[in-house]
């Protein structure tokens, strides 16, 4: 199904139908009437435009408030991933099915929402990449995109003088139908309660007993694993995700933030892939809007009843303000979903409601991480049912 029916677009200021007719290549719409322009978007998404209608006078003003929009998208864009007006096509990436010619071609990627209200489809997240796709500023408000959301559907090719294709329309959201995909509840809204579920491990390893006695995570516990360089944080977060990722009802989103580029494949290699990674070189600022990023993405899979959880390694380079944003998402929503955050981090952040400490190995041995069982604890765990 289009997103584009007869009925939103008659109700779209003419502002919005320039940009789409903008983005599908429409020639000559600045001079068409909003009726005739109506048409000409449907008939280009190959729809039935029905019969003619009735004309209509061009808005000026209208016209005039998109004319002056154009400058600010230009910049904007320019600042994030090269400017919108000035693409050329990319190089073959991974998930992008390419077509022959000016066909259009599937697209699937990560949305990035840019601060002028347009936005790029991420094919290889969290970076930037030659094969993102534009989205234009009509489609992220029809379809209220938000930074996270992964998105499917049909791009046309770059045109002459652009450096990127154009999305066409959004056929799916996280998943799901574009055209029924609901917001639900805000995620702010939502009543949150101490956690009531306790996530068991399928594991034998000693650290994970030492957790499950001493410490239990609930689902929308918030977790801090606290220990000092050489203790075991890393170690202690991979079993704990691999743990998370075997449970089918719950959706992970893994972040390393300020990690030695040895680290990836460590996680990788335990089966699990990271949503975002970034490197020592990388700034606080950066790294705390990697993990924005991904706790965006769980917060919409709570919104809808899911159960999500997010885990970051490490804390360490975020402020304390920053930090506490991060563990202060966590929840449990009273009879519905939940969003569970494990981080690691030197020292307490404040407001967990679950606390591992892990005690220095001696002289780095290698092992299963000890934890300290007379400091870990869980608030009120003994609401916390199997």
């Amino acid at each position: 199904m289009s997103v584009f029916s007869r009925d939103a677009l008659e109700g779209s200021p003419l502002a919005d139908l320039h940009a789409i007719a903008s983005e599908l290549g429409i020639e000559g719409f600045r001079r068409m009437r909003k009726a005739d322009l109506v048409k000409a978007i449907i008939i280009d998404q190959g729809g039935d435009p029905g019969p003619d209608p009735e004309p209509e006078p061009v808005d000026d003003d209208e016209g005039d408030d998109q004319a002056a929009e154009k400058p600010a998208r230009s910049r904007s864009s320019r600042s994030a991933a090269g400017s919108s007006r000035s693409r050329t096509g990319g190089r073959g990436g991974s998930r992008v099915e390419r077509g022959s010619g000016g066909a259009e071609t599937n697209v699937e990627g990560t949305v990035e929402v840019l601060g002028n209200g347009s936005a790029f489809v991420r094919v290889k997240p969290p970076g930037q990449s030659d094969d993102d796709v534009y989205v234009s500023a009509a489609q992220v408000r029809r379809c209220e995109l938000k930074s996270g959301d992964k998105v499917a559907g049909p791009a046309r090719p770059a045109r002459r003088s652009e450096r990127y294709p154009s999305l066409v329309r959004v056929v799916t959201i996280n998943g799901s139908s574009a055209d029924e995909v609901s917001v639900g509840t805000p995620f702010d809204k939502l009543e949150a309660s101490f956690p009531t579920k306790r996530i068991g491990f399928a594991s034998k390893s000693s650290t994970l007993k030492a957790i499950s006695s001493s410490a239990p995570i609930g689902r929308g516990s918030r977790v801090t694993v606290v220990g000092p360089f050489g203790s075991g944080r890393s170690t202690t977060l991979r079993m704990l995700a691999a743990e998370l990722a075997g449970i089918d009802d719950i959706e992970l989103f893994v972040v390393l933030a300020g990690v030695r580029p040895e680290e990836r494949p460590e996680w990788v290699a335990a089966g699990i892939e990271p949503a975002a990674v970034e490197p020592l070189t990388a700034s606080g600022d950066s790294q705390a809007k990697a993990i924005g990023r991904a706790i965006e993405s769980a917060r919409k899979v709570t919104t809808k009843g899911g159960h999500s959880a997010v885990v970051v390694d490490s804390l360490d380079d975020l402020d304390s303000d920053a930090a506490r944003k991060v563990i202060g998402v966590a929840r449990s929503v009273a009879g519905a979903g939940s969003l569970t955050v494990i981080t690691a981090s030197r020292e307490p952040v404040g407001g967990e409601t679950t606390l591992i400490y892990l005690v220095a190995q001696d002289g780095g041995k290698v092992g299963d991480p000890s934890v300290d069982r007379a400091k870990s604890k869980t608030l009120r765990s003994n609401l916390l049912s199997a």
